[in-house]
């Protein structure tokens, strides 16, 4: 074996000698400052490859949050298209069979029709049955216009009820109405030529004068002597010596108690209060009688009345006083209104008005009738057939 001891010792003393140092070699002068400046260099090249190497990492990094969260949203969707294809999916499996479909449509065709063919039918009667009330309203209105002319002599109403009635028939355009609407129409003329009267002025006028006449007082009677012959002959004196006392006693008795011995007019009493109370009530009486006649068109009634309280006026309040005058004058000239004209009959309209209702039943009665001719041979052959088709009885049912 050789001894290690030698070789070691050896390269100890070659590091020895590698480790002193050696005199650096002189470099020129322009190497030592282009150092620095590239070494600066360098370091701006790393600072702004660390800078871009960040803003790198920072945009990859809200790249991927966005795509992380553009994932989220893609999943939600997912989800929620998933349901609805869940609920798709129900519904479809809820729906009918296309068998079903058409079942349902071809039934609903068939209550479609059903319904439109009842729909007319309804519109056919309806209109019928409208037609016929109309009608029978236009004939209510000719008999209400009639009844209005006899009983209360309403020109005015009996034309707008007759008006009326010819404007229904005109609406139902039915030729067969000829008749009936000539006769409307000359019961309508008729009432148009007559002249108006204001039977309720006449009678709002009676009444004012009636307000008028409880207020009249009687007239006092007064006593007019012959200029010397009141006066007896003791109490005469000579003319211009003044009355004497006798004259003035006399004056004043005579103002108490008067006789006339040939007095030519007739002198009444004066009247108690009852008495003039019923003397103001009979000539009420009287005007309200007179309004009476005005509104049941009375003539006769009318100028009797209205007389027989003129007669009062002038017996009992005279016609001294302006108040009586004007009243007597008034009631005189009401007289003179006429109350009652001679009316037209409407009984020629109605007549043929209903005469063309009843044409119209007897039409209606003979299509019904028809209808059910037609519809009754199609009913006889199936009932021929039925005892045909019909089983057998049993052996024991038989007799």
């Amino acid at each position: 074996m050789t001894d290690p001891a030698p070789h070691t010792e050896q390269a100890a003393t070659a590091a020895a000698a590698d480790a002193t140092p050696r005199p650096a070699p002189r470099q020129p002068a322009g190497n030592g400052r282009a150092l620095p400046a590239l070494a600066l260099l360098l370091g701006a090249g790393g600072l702004l490859l660390a800078g871009w190497s960040l803003w790198q990492v920072r945009s990859l990094q809200s790249a991927t949050e966005q795509q992380q969260s553009r994932l989220e949203e893609a999943r939600s969707q997912t989800l929620g298209l998933a349901e609805r294809d869940l609920v798709m999916n129900r519904q479809l499996a809820q729906l009918p069979s296309p068998a079903e479909l058409e079942e349902r449509r071809r039934l609903l065709a068939d209550l479609q029709a059903e319904q439109q063919r009842l729909s007319q039918r309804v519109d056919s009667v309806l209109g019928a049955s409208r037609q016929e009330w109309r009608l029978a309203e236009a004939e209510h209105l000719l008999r209400l216009a009639s009844l209005r002319l006899s009983a209360l002599q309403d020109v005015n109403s009996a034309r707008f009820l007759v008006s009326t009635a010819d404007q229904i028939l005109r609406d139902h355009d039915d030729p067969a109405a000829f008749a009936a609407r000539a006769q409307l129409a000359r019961g309508l003329e008729a009432l148009r030529s007559l002249p108006v009267i204001d039977r309720t002025g006449l009678y709002l006028q009676l009444a004012a004068l009636g307000a008028q006449a409880a207020q009249l007082n009687t007239r006092q009677p007064e006593f007019k002597a012959v200029q010397g012959a009141g006066v007896p002959q003791v109490a005469q004196v000579a003319e211009g010596d003044g009355s004497s006392r006798w004259a003035e006693w006399w004056q004043r008795l005579s103002g108490f108690v008067r006789l006339e011995f040939t007095a030519s007019d007739e002198v009444k009493p004066l009247l108690a209060g009852q008495t003039l109370e019923q003397l103001r009530l009979a000539l009420r009486l009287a005007v309200e009688q007179a309004q009476w006649a005005v509104l049941n068109a009375q003539p006769e009634v009318y100028r009797t009345a209205l007389d027989q309280a003129r007669a009062l006026v002038e017996r009992y309040f005279g016609l001294d006083s302006p108040q009586t005058q004007a009243l007597h004058g008034r009631l005189a000239e009401l007289a003179g209104q006429p109350v009652a004209q001679e009316l037209p009959d409407l009984t020629p309209a109605l007549n043929a008005l209903q005469a063309y209702l009843a044409q119209r039943e007897r039409a209606e009665l003979e299509a019904a009738g028809a209808r059910q001719a037609e519809t009754a041979p199609a009913a006889e052959p199936a009932e021929a057939v039925a005892p045909a088709v019909a089983p057998e009885a049993p052996a024991e049912a038989r007799p």
